[in-house]
């Protein structure tokens, strides 16, 4: 067992650098940066489950926390697989990039995976935190958690269940899907990813460090709203769907679900 947590995250640093290594060489071979995002999900649950084995703490409270956040990572790791790596074109995000850094884009992409690494990292410590409170019995907060991670991963799943159908079928190529979920908010599989990381934060109520579980929804957060998530769909799908985008824009929420806005009003 390891005693220390933090050596625990500095052994999981070096797992992810490795995973992400080789993830970096299977994309040298395809041309194809994808794989990245599926590397990112799946090293999360893979720490989850290593911290789950290795650290002290009571075993039960441990695994339970382990097997929440492993289903969490591998079901969206499969969906991150099937719609990015077996897709036959490479994500618009990394076509940009590859472009961008011309003759210099392996080494660049090499540095940009070892960056997901790291945030990998740091996505699996509040599992970490959870993990090792010193408390034997599940607390009313653990449950509280509980029902938050089933809202947020039913809620994801459903939202890439329901665009996958609509993208599925050809009669919809270029139109914006409003089906479900898609109605009451332009991203409701980045609301509910977000919602997953509180469960977390309920989890740790009360544990020593547990103020550091916050980190997990505050970067996540900055992440859809600032970085990779809202922005950049925005952008491409402005110029793919055009004027259709630009009317849901106007009638439907960025993030948070609600009613549907008449056309026309602000």
């Amino acid at each position: 067992m390891i005693h220390n947590p933090w050596m625990a995250v500095g052994i999981a640093w070096a797992i992810m650098a490795a995973l992400m290594t080789a993830l970096w060489l299977f994309q040298r071979l395809r041309n194809d940066a994808g794989i990245v995002d599926v590397g990112w999900a799946a090293g999360v649950a893979i720490l989850a489950i290593f911290y789950a084995v290795t650290v002290d703490g009571h075993g039960p409270r441990r695994w339970f926390a382990g097997a929440l956040c492993a289903a969490w990572g591998l079901r969206l790791a499969i969906y991150l697989f099937m719609n990015r790596v077996l897709s036959p074109h490479e994500d618009g995000r990394y076509a940009a990039l590859r472009a961008m850094w011309g003759a210099r884009a392996h080494l660049w992409f090499f540095v940009f995976f070892q960056m997901q690494a790291s945030w990998a990292v740091l996505f699996s410590v509040p599992v970490l935190i959870v993990m090792t409170r010193p408390e034997r019995a599940l607390l009313v907060w653990d449950w509280i958690g509980v029902a938050v991670w089933i809202l947020a991963v039913a809620g994801e799943a459903l939202s890439d269940f329901q665009l996958a159908r609509f993208r599925g079928q050809p009669q919809n190529r270029g139109k914006t899907c409003r089906e479900g979920l898609w109605r009451y908010s332009r991203h409701p599989n980045y609301f509910f990813e977000f919602i997953h990381w509180w469960a977390y934060c309920a989890m740790a109520v009360g544990a020593p460090h547990g103020w550091i579980t916050l980190l997990g929804p505050v970067i996540m957060l900055l992440f859809l709203y600032r970085i990779t998530g809202i922005p950049y769909t925005e952008k491409q799908a402005l110029k793919t769907r055009g004027e259709d985008y630009r009317d849901y824009q106007r009638t439907t929420s960025a993030f948070v679900p609600w009613f549907p806005r008449k056309a026309g009003r602000p």
